[in-house]
């Protein structure tokens, strides 16, 4: 069958030469007795699975924030760094980046993992909240030192104008910060810098399924109960 001839430059890509049909899921299947009452210990497991069923880097995942009044979304792939009793945490610049500055007019997020390899998503959203200096000093530590000097000297989603150096511009902040820390590895968080975590108040399971009739598992925080309510939701 040949594609249709008209103005679409992309149509139904998961196509072949014969067929226009997307791929089936059939790797698995979810049911409610299979859920953990924690979505952060169901997490976990699926996200162990992810990584030991050799899913590519299974910790990243898109981010994305809206600011208002304006209701502009923005979405961008970052890395999960860390999962707590509280919530999903990832690292940023909080005074220059796109993130920082939706956060502050709109402090909720969400999160979107996909772990193609297991055919399997997660979707958390919630309110952002940043970690303390401290907390955020415990995982800068940890950092590559380039990304430790990095972290200082790059005003994250600002403009670096080519008449002016373009990425000459970053290089020389860049020496100029490797020269403040020279001889030393105890290089201090920016403070500028530092984690958000996203709080959830609803998190999904999703297993794909053929024809796609996907099993999907909703948990809501429930504030009355204290509680976690999970549904199981149409595909």
């Amino acid at each position: 069958m040949a594609a249709p001839k008209d103005s679409k430059l992309i149509f139904a890509p998961a196509g072949t030469n014969t067929t226009f049909q997307a791929d089936q899921y059939t790797k698995n299947s979810l049911s409610r007795h299979q859920l953990h009452p924690s979505p952060f210990t169901q997490f976990h497991t699926w996200f162990t699975h992810a990584r030991t069923s050799g899913v590519h880097q299974p910790e990243t995942v898109c981010f994305s924030t809206a600011s208002l009044p304006s209701g502009s979304v923005s979405s961008r792939y970052v890395y999960l760094k860390e999962l707590d009793a509280r919530g999903f945490v990832i690292y940023s610049n909080w005074a220059t980046s796109r993130k920082a500055e939706d956060v502050r007019s709109n402090p909720r997020a969400s999160l979107a993992f996909w772990w193609s390899g297991v055919e399997r998503q997660v979707r958390v959203e919630g309110r952002v909240e940043r970690l303390s200096e401290e907390e955020s000093q415990a995982y800068y530590d940890l950092r590559a030192r380039g990304s430790r000097i990095g972290a200082w000297a790059s005003e994250q989603s600002r403009v670096l104008r080519e008449e002016e150096g373009g990425r000459e511009v970053l290089e020389r902040r860049v020496k100029e910060v490797e020269e403040r820390f020279e001889g030393t590895e105890d290089i201090p968080v920016p403070p500028f810098w530092g984690g958000m975590r996203v709080v959830p108040e609803m998190v999904e399971f999703w297993q794909g399924r053929e024809s796609r009739l996907h099993d999907r598992f909703q948990y809501s925080w429930d504030e009355e109960k204290g509680d976690w309510v999970i549904e199981r939701l149409s595909p």
